[in-house]
């Protein structure tokens, strides 16, 4: 009888533990507003690639005296996959420790297994991330359909201490979370939003009018697309050439959510070719390099990813002078 006691009274405990859980969960993810401008900030490396921190400490200066809603702290354009465990969850620690209370450290936990991303998420919440943004597993991608995808992102968002918000970049992966998983895992209540980076607007306009009847934010994964997203509902985006150009891309975002259109057509315009060259076209090499060129430290990148060659180098130059940047 005692023995029947104590399991009901362990099981109680972990029914109401689980509850209060899922309580707090929703409540976070609820309190979470996503809407705004973020740089996924690159890592700077010294001539020897070991982690600059010194210039990181100044770059991070600079950014908070913009009007950023926050950080991305190892994303793609952080060269996440070439930094040790360690190296990220210092960089993140670096990040909440310099960075303005009110503005939002985003920090990418996302790993190949549910249970290594599981403890990076811990990790990255423990160093002051106030939400994980977590990318889809691809390693084996033909068998990530929408039913393992679900399996995982909910695994991820049951243990997580910390909002998370999913991340699709299938130019990085050669996956696309599907519009269905998105959908379910929208009602997930520690789930806030979806970074999509696949500039297709019909698919994003789709995700936002499909989780309308849900806390589910949805924000532009580049600064090409970000007036068009903004046209379909997303509330803001994590743009790479916000490292670049902080402060017109906040401008952008001001024009759009104050409904002055055709200021803000101009202004996109004026940003398409410098943002194509630093992402799809010539990629981190790019944006380091044309961090140098406005005032930034970008520095080198850890290999085997290459500098720009002098042709590459003119090309960037011609890209952001042609739009009146430089």
């Amino acid at each position: 009888m005692l023995r029947s006691r104590t399991w009901t009274s362990t099981a109680h405990w972990v029914r109401t533990w689980s509850r209060r859980t899922r309580s707090h969960e929703a409540a976070a993810a609820a309190r979470l507003d996503l809407s705004g401008i973020y740089p996924p900030i690159a890592t700077p490396f010294t001539p020897q690639e070991d982690v600059d921190y010194d210039k990181l400490d100044q770059n991070l200066h600079k950014y908070a005296q913009i009007p950023f809603k926050g950080l991305v702290v190892q994303g793609s354009n952080g060269e996440y996959p070439y930094l040790t465990e360690e190296e990220r969850v210092e960089v993140v620690r670096r990040v909440r420790r310099l960075l303005p209370a009110d503005k939002l450290v985003m920090a990418g936990s996302g790993c190949e297994s549910s249970r290594a991303t599981l403890q990076l998420t811990e990790k990255m919440a423990a160093a002051g991330a106030d939400a994980v943004l977590v990318v889809t597993p691809c390693f084996y991608k033909g068998k990530m359909d929408s039913r393992a995808l679900v399996e995982h992102f909910t695994k991820v968002a049951d243990g997580s201490a910390v909002p998370v918000v999913l991340y699709s970049v299938p130019a990085n992966t050669g996956l696309e979370l599907p519009v269905d998983a998105v959908v379910r895992l929208s009602q997930h209540p520690n789930i806030a939003g979806l970074k999509d980076s696949g500039g297709d607007i019909s698919r994003i306009g789709l995700i936002v009018h499909k989780t309308k009847s849900q806390d589910f934010q949805v924000l532009a994964g580049s600064a090409g697309f970000l007036m068009a997203a903004y046209c379909v509902g997303a509330v803001g985006g994590v743009c790479a050439l916000a490292n670049v150009l902080g402060r017109q891309l906040c401008d952008l975002e001001r024009l759009c959510t104050s409904g002055r259109w055709d200021e803000a057509r101009e202004l996109q315009q004026r940003l398409i070719e410098p943002n194509a060259a630093v992402t799809r076209k010539l990629g981190v090499p790019a944006l380091k390099q044309a961090m140098e060129w406005f005032g930034f430290h970008g520095g080198v990148c850890r290999s085997p990813l290459l500098p720009l060659d002098q042709n590459q180098t003119e090309q960037l130059r011609r890209d952001f002078s042609s739009n009146g940047w430089l």
